[in-house]
């Protein structure tokens, strides 16, 4: 009589494990890839808002600007300073203001004449160079910014770590 072994050997269980271990350890590692790279997503995406949104601000102010004050500007240096004579953000009484931009610790600041500085970056980033340079073509002036923000983390890995820098220039419409 002839035995019918209907069960498994070793070696087909041993194959199994295996395949099983293969094929989770690519789910796994699939999954670790993910989530750092969308962690690398947020922290660049944090950085970029950041930085385009302090050189939108300071580029319309220049732009709306009547001129600039050479006094308490810091031109060509990091930290720079910018100092804006405007015609918004009025004091009672005034003809004129003045708005400032300049760093306050690690983060870019916005002071309007008479008021609290407002800080223009998050505390999530921190600025790392913040230079302005004076440009006048044909009595015209225009203001060079050159800003670089990057991610404020205390962790050495790659996927906390990005930075940007941003150049751009506005020029005076009173001009």
């Amino acid at each position: 009589m002839a035995k019918n072994n209907k069960g498994f050997t070793l070696i087909e269980i041993l194959v199994y494990i295996a395949i099983l271990a293969i094929i989770f350890f690519v789910i796994v590692s699939f999954l670790i890839w993910s989530i750092r790279a969308n962690a690398k997503a947020k922290v660049m995406n944090e950085v970029l808002n950041n930085v385009k949104r302090a050189m939108e601000i300071i580029s319309y102010e220049i732009r709306e600007a009547s001129s600039i004050y050479d006094p308490t500007s810091a031109f060509g240096l990091h930290p720079g300073q910018l100092s804006l004579e405007t015609v918004h953000y009025l004091p009672s009484g005034e003809e004129s203001a003045f708005v400032d931009f300049y760093l306050c610790g690690t983060q870019l600041c916005f002071k309007k004449e008479s008021q609290e500085p407002i800080a223009l970056t998050l505390d999530s980033v921190e600025v790392e160079r913040l230079v302005f340079t004076k440009v006048v073509v044909n009595d015209a002036s225009s203001i060079q910014v050159d800003l670089t923000v990057k991610y404020n983390s205390s962790s050495d890995r790659s996927e906390y770590q990005s930075s940007i820098n941003l150049r751009s220039a506005a020029s005076l419409r009173s001009n």
